[in-house]
């Protein structure tokens, strides 16, 4: 996408006047951390768990006692792999947990574990259905660490730090299996960031490894953002951008940042690096910080742990565990559909139920619009809406009032 903010203009050889427009185009990355549903968590036997009260899921090593040592969830690292052969990466045989050193309240040992140059999952590719054809987003990683503890913010705008009266930190959440997927910048407009993380959700959930529900912070995604004249292929000062905790806000978010950037560059300034929070009611940029660089975390292997070596059977059983996954089924659908439709239904998991619904003898595309219209968003459980039936409803009217479900 193109974005024409202002034209220019500019004097001709013969003495006039002729108009110059600047086109900008954006260039977007996305990192996306996932925290996963397993029992227990990353390094030690606390449960995992939405809900319980604050600071009763922990124990000497998520709190980071002297002495205390961790132990590798197996599942966590299965699942992770499982998730990276979804996303078309390469598996490493030998993969490195390392620290990464940063001070901050959340985080007791002064250092989280990580993986830097040696993660599980690298070099894979996502391809997503578009108007335009398919669009290849890469994945540059899908690495496993630990998540920080959670930090609650007390008075002042709605939970937000700023103007907050005090803060508390519930370390329940600190230690938590969390996947880090970090993509290229190759994605060049804010819809085609929130298409393919709508089906990127869906394909985490279908695995079932985790709910990825951004509402519960179990599903977090930061931008990286920058732009750049039409054509040009430079990659100029990225910021980032944090606290968009829906599909529709982090579109709102990089269109945000993105007309900023346009309105420094073309009035003679340079984008500086660093982060923003993105306040959804105001649609404005707040800065948080100077975005730090890989150096500044001084990465190095982490010493109470051994290397990980995936066997090649294990990885063919876990590809041998992959289902249809969400952008396979769009094109599928999109033999019976048009685009807009078959996204709708698969993002929202009601592909099947269409699909049943019409084998019921439904007419395909009212079927596809009575549920996208009704469904979508109402928190249906597609399980519990007997297709036979949907189908008769379909016929009998355009239109079903949600109601009919509760």
């Amino acid at each position: 996408m193109c974005w024409r903010p202002r034209s220019h203009s500019t004097p001709s050889r013969s003495g006039g006047a002729h108009e110059v427009v600047m086109t900008w185009e954006p260039v977007i990355g996305l990192e996306i951390h996932v925290q996963l549903k397993t029992r227990t968590k990353m390094f030690c036997r606390c449960p995992v768990g939405f809900g319980a009260r604050e600071n009763t899921q922990t124990c000497p090593v998520c709190l980071a006692f002297p002495g205390a040592l961790p132990v590798i969830n197996r599942a966590a690292v299965e699942w992770t792999i499982l998730l990276g052969l979804a996303l078309g990466c390469d598996i490493a045989g030998h993969a490195v947990f390392s620290r990464k050193n940063y001070f901050y309240y959340d985080n007791p040992k002064g250092y989280q574990i990580s993986q830097y140059d040696l993660p599980f999952c690298t070099n894979g590719k996502v391809l997503v259905p578009s108007d335009a054809g398919e669009r290849e987003i890469g994945i540059v990683r899908a690495h496993l660490e630990e998540d920080a503890a959670k930090t609650v913010h007390v008075g002042g705008r709605a939970g937000r730090s700023q103007g907050a009266d005090y803060s508390l930190v519930d370390f329940n959440r600190g230690g938590t299996p969390l996947v880090e997927i970090v993509t290229a910048p190759d994605i060049r407009a804010a819809e085609d960031a929130k298409r393919f993380l709508q089906l990127l959700r869906q394909t985490i959930v279908e695995l079932g490894i985790s709910d990825a529900e951004m509402e519960k912070g179990t599903l977090r995604v930061d931008a990286n953002v920058s732009v750049r004249p039409a054509g040009s292929g430079e990659l100029r000062t990225r910021t980032e951008i944090k606290n968009m905790n829906s599909f529709n806000y982090i579109a709102r978010g990089i269109e945000a940042e993105v007309e900023r950037q346009i309105a420094v560059w073309e009035s003679g300034g340079a984008v500086q690096q660093e982060t923003f929070d993105f306040d959804a009611a105001s649609g404005t940029l707040s800065p948080r910080r100077a975005k730090e660089e890989a150096d500044d975390y001084r990465y190095f292997p982490e010493p109470d742990l051994v290397p990980v070596e995936p066997s090649s059977e294990l990885v063919e059983r876990l590809r041998s565990e992959l289902p249809e996954l969400p952008a396979e089924r769009i094109r599928r659908l999109e033999r019976e559909l048009d685009l807009e439709r078959a996204t709708v239904l698969v993002a929202g998991g009601l592909d099947r139920l269409w699909e049943e619904t019409f084998a019921a003898g439904a007419e395909k595309v009212a079927a596809a619009n009575v549920i996208a219209n009704n469904l979508v968003g109402a928190g249906v459980d597609p399980g519990s809406v007997p297709a036979a039936e949907l189908a008769k409803l379909v016929e009998a009217r355009d239109r079903i009032p949600r109601a009919a479900f509760d």
